[in-house]
């Protein structure tokens, strides 16, 4: 049987310009899902500090996951179900040239076009639609036999998890991994990225660039792309300078 090529995306912050949970988690402070008071004492003091870059974005994303997590429990998933499409309707244009451009390359060439997210399963599901993945995974929020959310999860987030996403689809699409493409922008993404034969880190996290300048099997092959406003810069890796 001949092996198929596949391109695996990241889509908060490599595809998707922030994260779209953050995007779901606004909407249900909106519609007082959540409370005006969990954002203002537990999750805007996290943003403020990342936002002044006096903190990491790994500390305001799990505050938002942990109450997302706690609200949703008993929740129909149809509702957050709803919720998703209306965030991608709404925001799902807000993507980066770059990949926007890369998965349209890879569609011309017949590659299977895969999403491989930590951004919750409706939210990711939605976005693969949009533009017409081939398969995708996110992390999944379990349901009862009700579908309503038990606030039970199975992450896709982290570096182990996507590898072993992506040895599951290896099998099931016979791919042959050293013909792959991989794009992502942080440490969850590093596995991902190790594994396949043609890697792209699109305005990376320092945290990934350090782990991946220091292993001999990525970073002789790892492309670092930069983007800002309308500009693609390709940066060397071995010319880089990380300043502290």
């Amino acid at each position: 049987m001949a092996q198929t090529i596949a391109a695996f995306f990241d889509i908060d912050g490599t595809i998707y310009r922030e994260g779209l949970i953050t995007e779901v988690f606004k909407k249900m402070v909106t519609h007082e899902i959540i409370d005006q008071k969990r954002w203002h004492d537990e999750v805007k003091p996290a943003y403020m500090a990342w936002d002044r870059r006096m903190g990491d974005y790994d500390t305001y994303l799990s505050r938002i996951v942990e109450i997302f997590k706690e609200t949703t429990r008993g929740i129909s998933s149809e509702h957050i179900n709803f919720i998703a499409k209306k965030v991608i309707q709404q925001k799902g244009d807000r993507v980066y040239l770059f990949t926007r451009g890369e998965i349209r390359r890879h569609r011309e060439a017949g590659h299977k076009i895969i999403a491989i997210s930590g951004s919750p399963d409706a939210l990711v599901r939605e976005m693969a639609e949009k533009y017409r993945f081939d398969d995708w995974r996110g992390t999944v929020y379990q349901t009862d036999e009700k579908g309503c959310y038990t606030g039970q999860i199975v992450p896709m987030w982290d570096s182990d998890s996507k590898l072993q996403a992506i040895e599951a689809l290896r099998e099931q699409y016979c791919l042959d991994l050293s013909q792959c493409w991989a794009y992502g922008d942080t440490n969850g993404d590093f596995a991902m990225l190790r594994v396949v034969g043609h890697p792209t880190a699109i305005n990376p996290t320092r945290e990934l660039l350090l782990r991946a300048s220091g292993d001999p099997v990525l970073s002789p092959k790892l492309r670092v792309v930069v983007e800002r406003k309308d500009v693609i810069y390709n940066i060397d890796l071995k010319n880089l300078s990380l300043a502290e």
